[in-house]
């Protein structure tokens, strides 16, 4: 989604080596990388109408539509997010709110509306799928540089363009379903056009990557990524069909009424 810092061309054609440079002062350099990726550009606030598609080994492909509201707050590190599905039926109405706090801690709220009520996500189910897609609850927060040391393994060419070799470790592992990220940083637009994730093990156990972007509004969008599970072969691929930057959206729209009401944010859509 869009806020995949977080909201991926043809899978499976990046076989990629890094290059390693000597990293002298790796640490200052990782952390200055990390705070100007989190800082870029992206508006006051943006909604998107985009799909989700699973799809990947063994799996009947499915498509579904929502649309995602977010608006920054007045402190740095303060935001909000709403990703709300519209169809199939079977998932329509259901709603994700994320309330990324100065400082770093997250809420979470998820609507079901066969309950008609939302439950907080706690903690302990970050490391969850997301309505059955390879996309944790934690994929969906905007993570703040200073919870991970990052340093800068090297430079190199991905996808025919230069790009920055940044490693992440959580400080606190406690405070992470991942042991480690490492992020192919696109130098120009500082997005990452390929994140690795692991869970502990040597290899990735998921890989985030993005086919295609496009500068819109005066930012650069990520109009289509996906995201595989390494080892069943599953992939969820994220499309975004309408962007629309500051719109003005009321606070309101991001509180738990908001959450339960699937009008309340009906005349924002693009």
């Amino acid at each position: 989604m869009q806020r995949m810092k977080t909201n991926l061309m043809a899978l499976g054609m990046l076989a990629v080596g890094p290059v390693l440079a000597p990293v002298a002062a790796a640490d200052d350099a990782g952390r200055e990388l990390a705070e100007a990726v989190h800082e870029r550009p992206e508006g006051n606030d943006v909604v998107t109408r985009g799909t989700m598609t699973l799809t990947g080994e063994g799996r009947r492909e499915r498509v579904r539509e929502s649309y995602e509201y977010r608006l920054d707050g007045d402190e740095p590190g303060e935001s909000w997010n709403l990703i709300r599905f519209t169809s199939p039926g079977n998932i329509a109405d259901t709603a994700l709110l994320i309330h990324n706090h100065p400082g770093g801690d997250v809420d979470q709220w998820l609507y079901l509306p066969a309950t008609q009520r939302e439950r907080r996500v706690s903690g302990e189910n970050r490391g969850g799928s997301f309505v059955q897609s390879e996309l944790y609850f934690e994929d969906l927060e905007d993570r703040e540089p200073h919870k991970d040391d990052h340093r800068i393994l090297g430079q190199d060419t991905f996808q025919e363009v230069e790009v920055t070799i940044l490693e992440s470790v959580p400080v606190d592992p406690g405070n992470s379903t991942y042991s480690k990220r490492v992020s192919w940083i696109h130098e120009e637009t500082l997005i990452p056009l390929r994140i690795d994730l692991y869970e502990g093990g040597e290899e990735p156990s998921k890989r985030m990557e993005v086919q295609e972007m496009e500068e819109i509004q005066g930012y650069w969008t990520v109009m289509r990524s996906s995201m595989t599970d390494l080892d069943s072969g599953r992939i969820t691929i994220l499309g975004v069909q309408d962007v629309v930057y500051d719109n003005d959206l009321p606070r309101d729209l991001f509180t738990t009424r908001g959450l339960a009401d699937p009008q309340r944010a009906r005349p924002y859509r693009p």
